[in-house]
């Protein structure tokens, strides 16, 4: 206990600076994950069979084969192509992987929507793309958040893997710290303490806005 506690305060600053880059990392590529798994998504649902079979296969490759062997391959591809950080190479390649992931829960959650509200919507003189955005999207949003928010957790603590790009963030900082201490067991214990304050918050967030949610449309319901 000794160790970790003088292990924790004299490398504070360095895993405080690492949060921050893991904290930039995970939103980063999220963001940029939801963007892509939505375009998968309704690539996958628009009857159109090119598209389609393009979805099939970017979902079917991401989903079968390892993070750490996309990331790799990714990074050394993209550099290859254009030079980028580190940082912003690794957040691309991780929004890859999400992507194939969120664009199966927006999928799920858009053909969970009843298709007489698209047929209605119709009806009443709206255009396809503007009934999906008015009337099911909304909805199929509010029942992804569940799956989303579990999808999330699961970006933080793959952002680790970043580390073997040489960029600092909760892991690699703990590489770099227990090669200099030599107890890698009570550093990577630090490390996970501070991966499992950030899956804390991210839980309680996501609880919040679950639960905001519910009650807004409980309330419309009662109107």
């Amino acid at each position: 206990m000794v160790i970790i506690y003088e292990i924790f305060m004299e490398n504070l600053s360095a895993f405080m600076a690492a949060m921050v880059v893991t904290l930039k990392l995970t939103v980063v590529s999220l963001v940029l994950a939801m963007f892509i798994g939505l375009l998968i998504a309704f690539f996958k649902i628009s009857g159109n069979r090119l598209l389609y079979s393009i979805a099939q296969l970017y979902i079917t490759v991401i989903r079968g084969t390892p993070l750490i062997v996309q990331l790799m391959f990714l990074y050394f591809g993209i550099i290859e192509l254009v030079i980028l950080p580190a940082f912003w190479a690794g957040s691309l390649a991780l929004a890859i992987h999400a992507g194939a992931y969120i664009a199966e829960i927006f999928r799920g959650t858009i053909q969970s929507i009843d298709r007489g509200q698209m047929e209605a919507a119709r009806s009443l003189g709206m255009s396809y793309p503007l009934a999906m955005r008015r009337i099911i999207m909304p909805q199929a949003f509010k029942r992804a958040i569940p799956p989303l928010g579990n999808q999330f957790i699961i970006g933080l603590k793959d952002s680790s893997l970043v580390a073997y790009l040489g960029v600092p963030e909760i892991y690699g900082t703990a590489l770099y710290v227990q090669a200099e201490n030599f107890n890698p067991f009570q550093t990577y214990l630090v490390a996970g303490f501070y991966y499992l304050v950030l899956v804390i918050i991210f839980t309680f967030l996501v609880n919040k806005l679950e639960n905001k949610l519910n009650v807004e449309e409980n309330e419309v319901k009662y109107k």
